[in-house]
């Protein structure tokens, strides 16, 4: 992923839509991210189709066992056609090594719900600093813009960020790049309207004056 902006989360259980929605909104995304909803719902094979529609999936499992299983895991979406795959940082060094032999990989330092307040925030620096050694990005909360600012510091240019809890969540567009992310990560908004592809327009057009 070159350019900055959009990334839709296709978190929905319908193959048929997914896919249409997939060919309305391919013009305003650089890329789709898919986790267990679709795959669970449609099969590994969803990545190869959604190709069609863009040229970078993300395979969102938020890998998290040992490294051997870990390594599977991103073995399976590597060979499905996702370009990365997003990787739990609190797993440990060893995970995160053993999946990127296998595949490029996102980092999650920290996640967008309350929750993650209490558990992952106190480490996510550090698990910033150490996808540093493994990863091409992490993902950090938009829901919580002074994180990504603070997470930018530790990563620099080095790392993309990309940033759920747009919107749905209670981020409003913009505010994550605004803070120091690459990417604003949107489903609901999306996948909910009536006219994914109008919004998909509306959002993508927001995100380039950031």
């Amino acid at each position: 992923m070159k350019a900055k902006g959009l990334i839709i989360a296709l978190d929905v259980t319908d193959k048929e839509k997914a896919l249409n929605i997939a060919e309305e909104t391919s013009s305003y995304v650089q890329a789709i991210k898919v986790g267990y909803p679709l795959v669970l719902s449609s099969g590994l094979d969803i990545i190869e189709e959604l190709m069609s529609y863009t040229e970078t999936v993300i395979a969102d499992f938020k890998v998290a066992d040992i490294p051997n299983t870990s390594k599977i895991i991103c073995r399976l979406a590597r060979n499905a056609g996702a370009a990365y795959v997003i990787v739990h940082g609190f797993v440990g060094e060893d995970v995160l090594k053993a999946c990127s032999e296998i595949v490029d990989i996102i980092v999650v330092a920290e996640m967008s719900h309350p929750g993650a307040e209490a558990f992952i925030q106190p480490v996510s620096e550090e698990i910033a600093l150490l996808a540093c050694e493994y990863a091409k990005g992490i993902v950090a909360p938009a829901t919580r813009p002074e994180r990504i600012t603070k997470l930018r510091y530790v990563v620099g240019r080095k790392l993309l960020i990309i940033s759920p809890g747009v919107k749905a969540q209670g981020a409003e567009i913009g505010d994550a790049m605004r803070a120091g992310a690459d990417f604003e990560i949107v489903g609901r908004e999306i996948y909910e309207s009536e006219r994914p592809g109008e919004k998909a327009r509306k959002i993508a057009k927001i995100l380039k004056k950031v």
